[in-house]
């Protein structure tokens, strides 16, 4: 069939079509969970030359040998759910280079939707160098990042665990999270193995508060009388035995990606000593939480330290480098990363109007959202960052100040990692002054063009 269908496309005449080729040694894929298509520049009597292989191992290294002899230097590939992987990771060892397409950016191919058609339209888009690849980092920062993520996936299973065993608290009336603020916490959870242990007298749970409660015991107590019916204890139990597994796991997947790091490290930093932490609040906000040896971790990875910037803690830091690694050199500015991250406004023109401004689902989704959860963590920082929100969202709304404060972010983080330059928060007395003086200046030259001119005066105290 194969053989069949291969000579069936040998009699088949390109169109020619006038753009001009920039990259003659070029070849499109268009990928599929089976089989995958593979068009090459014409032959020399003009008729195409497609061919198609299987998706097994022996048939990517097949489909390698033949991009060879036929002298392809670079590949292009849509990014079809995660069966491009394989491929692209055996024609990156190979020594091609490998361009990566939205598959969104290769859905008008002209004419009838069919396979043969798809490899030939995109092999004719980037020999003419119409294609753009998205970032993808170098395969370190790629194993990284599929631990990370992994690690992510299981830490929201662990939300979904403690969200069941609420349901079976409330269910039994055991108001636990009446009593404390989060039931995953030292009394918490002291509570909830104890009464998985059998006990139900409420005095007893009440007696493994914390000192640091401000409820009395009897108080407490109140909020931990249940029916205790059994189904529910059971739900409960398999609900705590898998919170607890899932702990578990997430702890080996961190020294894994520890291990990994300390693996990337160079030999300079290893044994440097750490660099301090200029803000002394959020350093022993750090060292209480335990994230000190993760923040020494991180540094000596990468060079910078991502927690000096207001807003950002070590879990941010860690998923902005397992994302984007440390070469941000396929960004030549610092607009063109805040585009990708699409933490940018978009406004389509067409006829002089602005057509809509939903963005496409293309971009750095995780790094963006963790931005913008950082970027809520602002709104009663008492530094530069925590002025500007609070002045943005006074005059444009918190949306728009969450929004503009994850690009600001964004910047930072790409001066730091790309330029190495280490973020110095000048305060919010600074800021405010700094603001003013925009606002004079911005009134003086307002004035200046309506004919008038500003004077100062001084007011008595």
């Amino acid at each position: 069939m194969k053989e069949k269908k291969n000579a069936s496309v040998k009699n088949e005449k390109t169109q020619g079509i006038g753009l001009p080729v920039l990259q003659p040694h070029a070849a499109g894929i268009d990928i599929g969970s089976q089989e995958h298509w593979v068009c090459c520049p014409p032959k020399p009597d003009g008729s195409v030359n497609v061919r198609r292989f299987g998706s097994r191992s022996c048939d990517l290294e097949e489909m390698a040998a033949w991009l060879k002899s036929e002298g392809i230097e670079t590949v292009a590939m849509e990014s079809t759910s995660v069966y491009w992987i394989p491929l692209y990771e055996l024609l990156e060892v190979k020594g091609f280079d490998v361009l990566l397409a939205n598959a969104k950016q290769l859905a008008n191919v002209p004419g009838r939707k069919t396979d043969m058609q798809d490899c030939q339209w995109i092999q004719l888009l980037h020999a003419c160098g119409l294609l753009r690849g998205s970032f993808r980092p170098g395969q370190e920062i790629c194993a990284l990042r599929a631990l990370m993520r992994e690690c992510s996936n299981l830490a929201d299973e662990r939300r979904r665990c403690v969200q069941r065993m609420q349901k079976a608290l409330d269910q039994m009336n055991v108001q636990v999270h009446r009593a404390v603020s989060d039931i995953t916490g030292f009394t918490g959870m002291g509570i909830i193995r104890a009464i998985v242990d059998g006990e139900r007298d409420p005095l007893v749970l009440a007696g493994l508060r914390d000192r640091r409660c401000k409820k009395d015991v009897k108080a407490f107590a109140e909020h931990l009388r249940g029916t205790w019916r059994e189904e529910h204890l059971f739900n409960l139990k398999m609900s705590l035995e898998l919170f607890d597994k899932l702990n578990e796991m997430i702890d080996v997947y961190k020294r894994k990606v520890e291990q990994l790091m300390r693996e990337l490290t160079p030999e300079e930093r290893r044994h440097a000593p750490k660099p301090e932490h200029p803000s002394k609040t959020k350093a022993r906000s750090i060292r209480k939480t335990g994230q000190e040896e993760t923040r020494e971790s991180l540094w000596r990875f990468s060079g910078v330290d991502l927690t000096r910037i207001d807003g950002i803690n070590t879990g941010a830091a860690n998923t902005v480098l397992t994302e984007i690694g440390l070469d941000l050199s396929d960004f030549p500015t610092e607009k063109h990363f805040v585009s990708w991250l699409r933490l940018s406004p978009r406004y389509s023109i067409s006829g002089g109007k602005v057509l809509k401004k939903k963005r496409n689902a293309v971009g750095a989704t995780r790094v963006a959202t963790m931005l913008r959860t950082c970027a809520t963590c602002l709104e009663r920082s008492q530094t530069a960052l925590g002025a500007q929100f609070r002045r943005t969202s006074r005059r444009k709304g918190r949306a728009v100040a969450v929004f503009a404060l994850a690009r600001k972010l964004a910047i930072l983080i790409y001066r730091m990692l790309r330029y190495g330059q280490d973020y110095v928060d000048q305060g919010v007395e600074a800021y405010e002054e700094q603001f003013k003086q925009k606002r004079i200046q911005n009134m003086i030259s307002a004035a200046k063009q309506m004919g008038y001119e500003l004077t100062p005066i001084s007011i008595a105290a």
